[in-house]
């Protein structure tokens, strides 16, 4: 007898646009949530986005609680619900980059509350996905949470963000070329589920933005348009799946160790960005796909070198060879790989 089942959650509305941070009453309207709303915001993204959705909400009698945070911690995570305690929200807005969205999704996800992402720049997937990423210590703790109900991306707003957040973005989204090898590896040879139709969403999504790559460009607002639909897109196959296996293989791997060894040198999008150039080297040796990858990355400005990451060479090798360690998931970094290897790869790709 039949008995398998799955449960996706996906956002109730997506709304990409011009000027659409103006829509964000009507969208919240929209997904039928009430009560008063509390926005999680910090610094820089408060004065860009959050100070207008406040005066929005206002205008509407909603009386909006704001807590502005610093950083992507779990102490910032409890003083948001010591916040939430005190203000009893309806909802939770996440306006801003990944510490704000991601602070956000994990506090409503505790408060059994609804939630709503405002992302302010297009540094990564986790404005759409169902999980969350806190640094603490020397490791960076990936935590599953519910996706948000519904996502606003104002593309004026995200276009006129740095634009190393935006290739920081484009890096992310290119690394899912490697992350789904690596789950169709897994799924061979650990016989770790694996969905068609979320590895194939995944991988349309980096072929949509490498198909792309080119007429990505700062300060062009089309430009931010195609780079979240990319991001959407990821959210949504993680969603589909169940899992990250989408978007994160050794690639993610890759970054989580250098976030150990060297941290704060570079973006997580940066990083993953490279990892996919080793990663890919890996899977396919030195006549595979790599150098579409690496020269993707390149037309973006994104860093395709330890140069470019500000590390060094032996800090890429000792992730390389150590990333394996990170969490129980296979990928083609396997048991590990010996320094010799890694060195090979590094070397080749041109990564040192």
């Amino acid at each position: 007898m039949f008995e398998k089942s799955t449960w996706i959650r996906l956002p109730r509305n997506v709304v990409v646009g011009h000027d659409v941070l103006d829509d964000t009453v009507e969208v919240v309207r929209d997904t039928h949530l009430t009560g008063r709303p509390l926005v999680v915001t910090s610094p820089t993204p408060k004065t860009v986005a959050a100070d207008d959705i406040v005066a929005q909400f206002e205008a509407v009698g909603d009386d909006p609680a704001v807590v502005v945070v610093e950083e992507a911690t779990f102490d910032s995570v409890e003083r948001v619900l010591g916040e939430a305690e005190a203000v009893d929200p309806g909802y939770l807005v996440g306006v801003g980059g990944g510490k704000a969205i991601d602070i956000a999704k994990m506090a409503s996800d505790h408060l059994g509350v609804g939630f709503v992402s405002v992302p302010t720049a297009a540094s990564h997937d986790g404005i759409v996905s169902g999980r969350g990423s806190v640094p603490e210590g020397d490791t960076r703790h990936s935590v599953s949470a519910a996706p948000p109900l519904a996502v606003i991306a104002d593309t004026g707003v995200i276009a006129d963000a740095p634009w190393e957040l935006t290739t920081a973005g484009c890096a992310d989204i290119i690394s899912n070329y490697t992350a789904v090898k690596d789950w169709r590896l897994a799924n061979r040879l650990q016989n770790v589920p694996y969905s068609e139709y979320a590895g194939s969403l995944s991988q349309m999504t980096a072929e949509m933005l490498v198909d792309n790559a080119a007429n990505i460009k700062p300060e062009l607002e089309e430009s931010a348009w195609v780079v979240v639909k990319a991001l959407v897109s990821s959210g949504v196959a993680m969603s589909i799946a169940g899992s990250s296996r989408p978007a994160s293989g050794s690639e993610h791997l890759f970054s989580h160790q250098l976030d150990r060894i060297a941290p704060g040198k570079a973006l997580h999008g940066h990083q993953v960005g490279v990892g996919s150039i080793l990663a890919e080297y890996l899977h396919s040796g030195q006549e595979g796909q790599w150098m579409a990858v690496r020269d993707a990355l390149a037309s973006l400005d994104a860093p395709t070198t330890a140069e470019g990451l500000g590390i060094s060479d032996e800090e890429v090798l000792e992730a390389l060879t150590s990333a394996h360690e990170i969490r129980d998931r296979y990928t083609i970094l396997g048991s590990g790989i010996s320094e010799a290897a890694a060195r090979e790869a590094a070397t080749r790709t041109g990564v040192i």
